[in-house]
């Protein structure tokens, strides 16, 4: 299937709907593919793969992609609750002390020229903190819901549909406090740093 532009575009979900070509954009329904009847009997047909072999193939990419998902989501959990929040919590109080000596030093005008930015920015790291700890124990309560899901193929679903979203909103999160945080105490390699330091 030769297309010259770019797959992932609006004018591709059209072309491919014009030439009768199937656009799966779920990794979880795309496995579908290995057994469904024209897989099967293809395969059959070919002495390449029985159904039950199909079948068996589909049933460990499947297990594989929620292990993936679940270890990703509980890695990042980890990092969140253990590694990034301790750190602004950090930052924070310091902060805070800052803006207290501030308060100290100057009058109240002064006080709330000098002082107005570092509250905002205590203010920015408490909602990003506050996003990510909620984020991280919705996500949590959300695989314990799904691992009671028996069939593969649906847990895969929910896994992909609930959890994915979470690790997107979680690390939204983590990014802004990235660029706010203090170089010194970040505990992991800011992208800039990955990006261009050698």
């Amino acid at each position: 299937i030769i297309f010259e532009g770019n797959s992932y575009s609006p004018e591709w979900v059209k072309e491919a709907e014009r030439r009768g070509l199937s656009n799966i954009t779920s990794v979880v329904e795309s496995y579908n593919a290995f057994v469904s009847d024209k897989t099967v009997e293809l395969f059959k047909k070919n002495n390449v793969f029985s159904e039950e072999e199909l079948k068996g193939r589909t049933g460990v990419i499947l297990d594989t992609f929620i292990k993936n998902v679940q270890i990703e989501s509980r890695v990042l959990g980890d990092l969140a609750i253990n590694h990034i929040i301790p750190t602004c919590v950090d930052y924070q109080t310091r902060l805070a002390q800052n803006v207290n000596a501030l308060k100290i030093l100057f009058n109240e005008k002064e006080f709330s020229e000098i002082a107005g930015a570092r509250k905002e920015l205590i203010k920015s790291i408490s909602s990003h903190v506050t996003n990510i700890k909620l984020k991280v124990k919705e996500m949590t309560d959300e695989r314990r819901r799904i691992n009671k899901i028996e069939n593969q193929f649906e847990k895969a679903k929910q896994y992909e549909e609930k959890i994915t979203i979470y690790l997107e909103e979680i690390r939204n999160d983590i990014d802004k406090l990235e660029t706010i945080i203090d170089d010194e105490i970040w505990p992991l390699p800011k992208y800039r740093e990955l990006l261009f330091t050698r």
